[in-house]
């Protein structure tokens, strides 16, 4: 029977048969240790971005909903208490164009303001 040969390395890959007393189960922990902290970057930038997203979204209902109560001729006071109830932080201004009635809110967010305007023809019933 003839000794069997063992394969060179080639390119840093072992032979197919390793060596009795030889395993890689360090290399999986080394290369679970690399990849962990970019896979939580990555969950983390996207809750941040979907929570963001959530957030302009209800700023945009909020001041669409603001436009149409101060085109109703309601309170300012009241307008700004509905874009507050929906966003807290939003601070919105009520700007009369003709017939129409806008409120524009901002309100801040992690890496910037976000902006949203909402119009209603005056007048409204």
């Amino acid at each position: 029977m003839r000794p069997r040969r063992r394969m060179p390395h080639v390119g840093g890959a072992r032979a197919a048969s390793a060596p009795p007393g030889r395993d890689d189960g360090g290399s999986v922990v080394a290369e679970f240790a690399v990849a962990l902290p970019a896979v939580l970057l990555v969950l983390v930038l996207g809750v941040g971005a979907l929570g963001a997203a959530s957030r302009a979204v209800r700023l945009q209902d909020a001041v669409g909903d603001a436009a149409r109560l101060a085109a109703r001729g309601e309170p300012d006071e009241r307008v700004h208490a509905a874009v507050i109830a929906a966003v807290g932080d939003a601070s919105a201004t009520i700007e009369h164009r003709g017939d129409i009635v806008c409120v524009t809110a901002r309100a801040p967010a992690a890496v910037r303001t976000l902006t949203a305007t909402g119009c209603a023809l005056a007048g409204g019933g």
